[in-house]
């Protein structure tokens, strides 16, 4: 049984969240919570908190902790907010403040033996994977064409 959650609109840049995921995904859950602390990055605090609502979640639906693993660590970017600041000579310097969103599953150890791997990856991995089997397509489409 999964237990998904998702957490949107941490103001975070989706490059630090990554960052951070990626130190985690190779541990448990319960061994991540307490590392995570240890980090020194305002990343590491919101990832600790998805990470607890999980595993809440799991202990409601009746999983216990030491049987959960990683399935899934994803972060995305969410949208920017767009701010400014004051500049020489009354001019406005734009900057945008980004933000992510983040989504933990858990799986049982039982059913990650018979799956993949943990992932860590964004929109754009996920994007280049599916212009890559574009292309492959398309240059069969040529050749049969020839």
């Amino acid at each position: 049984m999964d237990v998904k959650v998702v957490q949107k609109f941490i103001v975070t840049s989706p490059k630090k969240l990554r960052e951070t995921a990626r130190l985690v995904k190779n541990l448990e859950p319960r061994e991540a919570v307490e590392r995570l602390p240890f980090l020194r990055k305002k990343a590491a605090f919101y990832l600790r908190k998805v990470i607890l609502t999980a595993l809440a979640d799991a202990k409601q639906k009746g999983i216990g902790e030491e049987k959960l693993t990683f399935k899934e660590i994803q972060v995305n970017e969410g949208p920017r907010l767009k701010r400014w600041r004051a500049g020489a000579r009354g001019r406005a310097k734009p900057y945008k403040k980004r933000t992510s969103h983040i989504r933990v599953i858990l799986v049982s150890k039982a059913q990650k033996a018979s799956g993949k791997a943990v992932k860590v990856q964004s929109k754009t991995e996920n994007t280049e994977n599916l212009k890559n089997k574009y292309r492959q397509r398309r240059s069969k489409v040529r050749d049969k064409k020839q």
